[in-house]
Parts: C-alpha cells; structure tokens; sequence
C-alpha cells in the first residue's frame, strides 16, 4: 500500500478549492515547500550566505523565492508593486539576521498566500492580459501564475543542490 504522503504533491490527487486549471500551480508550490522544509529543517547558520563556486547562496534563494512568489502573484492581480516589495528586491542576497528556519517559515506563508489567491481566481480570467514590472511586459494571468511555478521549482532545485553540496563539504572537514 502506498502512503499519500510519501508521494509527490502532484500524485495526491486534486486540492480543495483549487480551480482546476490552476492545480498544476499550486502542486509545484507545494512540492517546492515540502522540499525546502524537509532539506532545510537543521540547516547550518554559518552555511546559509556561503556561496560554494560563486553559485548563489541558499539564503538567496530563500528570499529570492518568498519575493518572486509575492511579485507575480501581484502582477496576477493587476496591481503594480508596493515600496516594501520593491526594497525586498533589492535585498535579495544581501545576508540578514534571519535563519534559515526564518526564511522557511517566511516562504511557507508566502505559498499560503499564493494558494489563497489561486482559490480565489476564477477560471474564465486565465486569459486575461496582465503587464509585468516598469516595462509593462505583455503577459497573462495564467502566464504569471504558470511562471510563479516554474521559476519557484528552479530555484528550489538550485537550493537543493546548493544545500547538500555545502553540508557535504562541512561534515567532510569535521
């Protein structure tokens, strides 16, 4: 008997709530926290900014993917970007207090967020134009949100890797 949960999100069935053409969307997301949970739950503090080959460092990725998340579900809604979105922009990997549990936790709510909106965006405005950023980039609301997933599970795949390789060579210099 296989146990649901030990199954990717994808292969669990449909999620309540969830508009059916957006079920993809929120499955990659919540793909993406399960794995940044589970990988990261005694990550190293003086590993989280440590950038192994030049390669971006895990706690960028954490902020990158809690501010993309919270960028294109704004453009999804036809809003432009507010002040503190636009500053967390530009802090993207600059080191912070905030641990890794932190960043976690501020990417999981992030996700919630993102799952809210999709319950509550109908359908028929897949379609629907959106513009992206100061240059009013042509796209959709399916666009954004398509986005949102793919981008999130690219960065989480380069987490991921980031993550080992630098536990990896931690435990190797014990």
């Amino acid at each position: 008997m296989i146990v649901a949960e030990s199954l990717e999100v994808w292969l669990r069935g449909p999620l309540p709530a969830i508009p059916p053409l957006f079920q993809p969307v929120a499955h990659a997301l919540l793909q993406a926290r399960e794995e940044v949970t589970a990988l990261l739950a005694d990550f190293p503090a003086d590993l989280l900014w440590e950038r192994p080959a030049g390669v971006a460092s895990v706690g960028f990725h954490l902020q990158h993917l809690i501010g993309v998340l919270s960028r294109l579900f704004t453009y999804a809604r036809a809003e432009t970007l507010t002040p503190e979105q636009l500053q967390a922009l530009r802090a993207e990997g600059q080191p912070t207090s905030a641990t890794a549990t932190e960043l976690v936790g501020q990417f999981s709510e992030q996700v919630d967020k993102a799952l809210e909106q999709l319950r509550l965006t109908p359908q028929d405005t897949a379609t629907e134009p959106r513009r992206v950023g100061r240059a009013q980039l042509p796209s959709t609301v399916l666009g954004l949100l398509f986005h949102a997933a793919e981008h999130t599970q690219r960065h989480v795949g380069q987490l991921l890797v980031t993550a080992r390789v630098l536990q990896a060579a931690s435990t190797s210099d014990r």
